[in-house]
């Protein structure tokens, strides 16, 4: 049995906050809830998030108005503090953030395997706005 090899998609976006500070608001559970959502329309209720190799990520985004929702949880493979982490989804994709200091502050690049329900463009769309979000959040509260 063949399994077709996953497409590998890339989103980034440039922070002007260190890499400590992004890695703890792009960690933190009470952070992680503030931003982790696409769209205004959305949000995220609930976030879990246990930052070692073996440890369980776990979000839950929901449609604001409560027509649908869904968890978003894996699996640590390798977390280097302020550089990289890297993790497996539950349905076997991985997923890939390097936190890359420059002299303006950090870039944030996220690797991630396309799933096969939406399309390659929907899927980047949707994970650069959830970066945008997140940069959006972070260098408010910073």
């Amino acid at each position: 049995m063949n399994k077709k090899p996953r497409t590998s998609l890339q989103v980034e976006t440039d922070l002007k906050l260190p890499a400590e500070k992004v890695w703890e608001l792009w960690n933190d559970p009470k952070h992680i809830t503030m931003w982790n959502f696409a769209s205004d329309e959305w949000h995220c209720p609930r976030a879990e998030n246990d930052l070692r190799p073996g440890g369980k990520l776990l979000t839950r985004m929901e449609a604001k108005d409560g027509s649908m929702g869904f968890d978003f949880s894996g699996t640590y493979k390798e977390v280097k503090p302020y550089r990289l982490l890297e993790y497996s989804l539950d349905d076997g994709r991985v997923v890939r953030l390097e936190f890359t200091p420059h002299e303006n502050g950090t870039r944030l690049t996220e690797s991630f395997e396309a799933e096969e329900t939406h399309s390659l463009e929907q899927q980047k769309t949707g994970w650069q706005n959830i970066l945008n979000n997140f940069r959006k959040y972070a260098e408010g509260v910073s």
